[in-house]
């Protein structure tokens, strides 16, 4: 299909599925930020369909609105302050991040659509073979306590709302480098750990191979 100005300066291939996804490799934070905003501002118009850009980033650290001044890095390593929710994050090379934008039916319920992007991760975990779930009062998808450590975020979850729109969305991780969130209260959580798909399956489990699987599980998104 004819990608739209905008989505096609991210490169990459895009497929049609219950929601338009855009696979756009490695893309520094702040062209996608920009091309989040445009694509919000199209969706909510009306103008162009639900869309999931699918990327990674180079190293970065970004900052949510409740970030305290002790979960950043105490080196002062630079910090992207963004709109969504949540704490301090980072992204880069072997996580996957998804950016859904899409219209949220009326009434908005926010917790619903968390709960199905939550449950898109879980299930793509199931299907590489890592069980995961929930835990009450903390976003994201999980590996549980085990022999091996307490419970440990396998994907992080951060959203906005705006006109009844999405922004922001999920990141999982493939085969990042976890030293990264050494330098960080990762969203804010202070007992327990952060983790990887390649840490827990010990084997390497490459952004390639997750991407099929995670747009095979998009529809979710939508209730």
């Amino acid at each position: 299909m004819n990608c739209p100005t905008g989505v096609a300066t991210l490169g990459g291939v895009t497929t049609t599925l219950p929601l338009r996804a855009v696979r756009a490799g490695l893309v520094e934070y702040t062209l996608a930020w920009q091309e989040q905003r445009r694509l919000h501002g199209a969706v909510a118009d009306g103008t162009e369909p639900p869309t999931v850009l699918l990327l990674e980033h180079p190293s970065v650290y970004t900052a949510g609105k409740r970030t305290e001044p002790w979960d950043r890095p105490a080196d002062g390593t630079p910090v992207v302050e963004v709109d969504r929710g949540g704490k301090i994050t980072w992204h880069g090379p072997g996580q996957l991040v998804g950016y859904p934008v899409l219209r949220l039916p009326d009434p908005v319920d926010v917790v619903a659509y968390v709960r199905r992007v939550e449950r898109v991760l879980i299930d793509v975990c199931a299907d590489l073979g890592l069980p995961t779930n929930r835990i009450k009062g903390r976003s994201g998808v999980w590996v549980p306590a085990d022999e091996r450590g307490p419970d440990r975020k396998v994907a992080a979850i951060g959203i906005r709302v705006a006109r009844g729109t999405t922004l922001h969305g999920f990141a999982i991780n493939c085969d990042c480098d976890l030293a990264a969130f050494d330098a960080i209260v990762p969203c804010g959580i202070r007992d327990a750990g952060v983790t990887s798909l390649s840490a827990e399956l010990g084997r390497d489990v490459p952004v390639a191979e997750v991407l099929p699987i995670v747009e095979k599980h998009l529809g979710t998104l939508i209730p």
